[in-house]
């Protein structure tokens, strides 16, 4: 199985309530989530960047966006289907639309769970 690890924003309400339904789900503890929220949190890439969008690694591969979540449903043996359903180009250019998307309402969205 692939080793996945998930940069998440902890100080997003929204992010966190996603977050703790992943680790219920992940009965098999198969996913690291990393919290990089603080300052001095550890990021492979531009932390700002990684707290505008959703990153995921698969295997040492980072992943944004819509194919970082497919990898996240891929080791959570509920949504392995739809992980594996993403890794079709088309699918996963729909699904990386609708995520574009989303990102337009976030703000509002954190806004109403603060």
């Amino acid at each position: 199985m692939a080793k996945i690890i998930v940069w998440y924003d902890g100080a997003c309400p929204l992010c966190i309530r996603e977050i703790a339904l992943m680790r219920r789900l992940d009965t098999r503890r198969s996913i690291d989530f990393l919290d990089i929220a603080p300052a001095d949190a550890v990021c492979p890439l531009d932390r700002q960047l990684m707290l505008a969008r959703f990153h995921a690694s698969e295997d040492g591969v980072i992943l944004s966006g819509a194919a970082a979540f497919a990898a996240m449903w891929r080791a959570i043996p509920l949504l392995k289907p739809l992980g594996f359903i993403a890794r079709n180009r088309l699918v996963l250019g729909l699904l990386e639309r609708l995520y574009n998307r989303f990102l337009i309402i976030r703000p509002r969205l954190q806004k109403l769970l603060d």
